[in-house]
């Protein structure tokens, strides 16, 4: 045997050792603010992940996407924290480029965890029944309309822009320091139009207090059946969803990647876990490593297009 091959195999036969030994101390999901869909989420995987894996694991929330990122970027890379995030992790070097660390470079991709859909949502004062409908409402008053936006760059926000460059529009934006109190005014008519999660408007819905048009996922959501899409009701091709995947520091060893992946998507396919999720308004997606390395790719050409484009920065 050749002094190559014989190291070969005792790196290989170090890593197997090393997953077989993992975790050997409390796990860490570094997340987003308490009570986000993302925080939901990872508290409810924990909960069943760490009997399995033989060791605690606590969810620490953080405050901005930019601290999420520079925590796990800077964490030893042996699978004891672990980043749980959306968008706002891979778009925030568009948003903010002097941060130091980069989604691709510093970070192994887990899994593809859930999602919740962006809806195109009216208040009952203005007279539209779908999408095809606000867009020639808008078109027939530009700069009239008016639409709530959380944070720049936030999923509220970037769902906006994008219906007016595909539309065609012109709906002034009206900015808020988060999505509670958007919704908070358009629930009051000082807003017309808005591009919220779901989970933040529903109660508003099923009160008959805002309209919902239509659901901004390509296919239709288990979330919200009566809905049709974006795409199919005025406006083809138009998509916008809150997603959440599991990242790890960058070297940690394969072989605790896929690990760590193993037991995330058991925990997922859990009834029990689907039904709260549900809930919950998340829509588990149970995906590989490689779905979510494409949905990220996608998702940063797309928007980080949109956000060039326009000169979007966070303030």
């Amino acid at each position: 045997m050749s002094v190559r091959r014989f190291g070969f195999i005792m790196m290989f036969l170090c890593a197997v050792a090393h997953a077989q030994n993992y975790p050997t101390r409390t796990v860490r999901f570094e997340t987003a603010g308490l009570g986000s869909g993302v925080d939901i989420g990872a508290r409810l995987i924990a909960q069943v992940m760490s009997p399995s894996l033989g060791q605690q694991i606590v969810v620490e929330n953080r405050a901005s996407g930019i601290i999420l990122g520079d925590t796990v970027a800077k964490a030893a890379p042996d699978g004891h924290t672990l980043l749980l995030t959306g968008s706002s992790f891979w778009l925030t070097p568009f948003l903010q480029p002097s941060v130091s660390w980069d989604p691709v470079r510093d970070f192994v991709y887990i899994a593809e965890l859930w999602t919740s859909p962006n809806l195109v949502v009216v208040h009952p004062s203005v007279p539209v029944r779908n999408v095809k409908e606000l867009i020639a409402f808008a078109k027939a008053r530009p700069g009239q309309l008016n639409y709530g936006s959380g944070a720049p760059g936030s999923t509220p926000h970037l769902a906006a822009e994008l219906f007016k460059e595909m539309a065609k529009v012109d709906i002034v934006r009206i900015n808020y320091k988060g999505v509670g109190p958007a919704v908070t005014d358009l629930v009051g008519g000082q807003v017309q139009v808005m591009f919220p999660n779901g989970s933040a408007v529903v109660s508003y819905l099923t009160s008959g207090r805002l309209r919902a048009l239509a659901v901004a996922t390509a296919k239709p959501s288990a979330l919200f059946p009566d809905l049709p899409t974006v795409g199919s009701s005025g406006l083809p091709g138009y998509e916008s969803e809150v997603l959440s995947g599991m990242f790890a520091p960058a070297k940690t060893p394969p072989a605790i990647v896929s690990r760590i992946g193993q037991e995330t998507l058991r925990a997922l396919a859990r009834p029990d876990i689907k039904e709260k999720m549900f809930n919950a308004g998340l829509e588990i997606l149970s995906g590989s490593a490689e779905q979510l390395t494409a949905t990220v790719k996608k998702e940063m050409a797309v928007w980080g297009k949109l956000i060039r484009d326009q000169g979007i920065r966070t303030e």
